[in-house]
């Protein structure tokens, strides 16, 4: 299927956004960026567990604002391109901002999402811990509620369908999608500390 949108997909842990941003680019021919693992080669550089991580990331917003110029960089570099990107990560759909064309909201019950998790290198404490951290930190970093899904184009509760289903529904969305007749977009943008760091995420990588 040949598009040229940048969507983006958030979720908190265990909601399935890595599993399901990576079937959808797959299922769009595109390629996609994911911001956990940004996240997580950060971590293993340091030799941190990700909860040890996440608390040094509490610590030093700088760790954050790394992770989300980066992001943002791959944003803004796709969205010029004119080519179809997916781009995963809690923020994601702040950080693309308005060079998002649909922004999906993935989520689930705790416990469902405790139980995807529980054979992760987190147990199901520091999950919830992390989650905690997270929605703290973001509000006193950017100023934003990472809770407040009103933007979203679409949410979905991804323990109700299989994964297949849930990139099925997106996909009718993408299908569905016209630009000449959408007058409902959000308008919503982070800004974040001017930087010279580029990056190697952008179109022919």
């Amino acid at each position: 299927m040949e598009h040229n949108l940048l969507i983006t997909v958030s979720g908190p842990p265990g909601s399935g956004a890595s599993s399901t941003s990576q079937a959808l680019a797959e299922a769009l021919g595109v390629q996609r960026v994911d911001g956990g693992e940004v996240f997580r080669e950060l971590a293993e550089e340091r030799g941190m567990s990700l909860t040890q991580f996440s608390a040094k990331a509490d610590e030093d917003p700088e760790i954050d604002q790394l992770i989300d110029r980066r992001l943002q960089r791959v944003a803004e570099v796709w969205g010029a391109s004119n080519k179809g990107f997916v781009l995963e990560s809690r923020l994601a759909g702040w950080l693309a901002g308005n060079r998002a064309d649909l922004r999906i909201w993935l989520n689930a019950p705790e416990e469902v999402r405790v139980d995807r998790t529980a054979d992760r290198e987190e147990m199901e404490s520091e999950m919830r811990v992390r989650e905690v951290q997270e929605v703290g930190r973001f509000e006193r970093t950017y100023g934003v509620d990472v809770t407040d899904t009103s933007f979203y184009d679409l949410s979905v509760n991804t323990a109700r369908w299989s994964r297949e289903s849930v990139v099925a529904i997106i996909m009718q969305a993408v299908q569905e999608y016209a630009y000449e007749n959408d007058e409902g977009a959000f308008t919503n943008e982070l800004e974040l500390p001017e930087t010279e760091e580029e990056t190697e995420l952008g179109p022919g990588t």
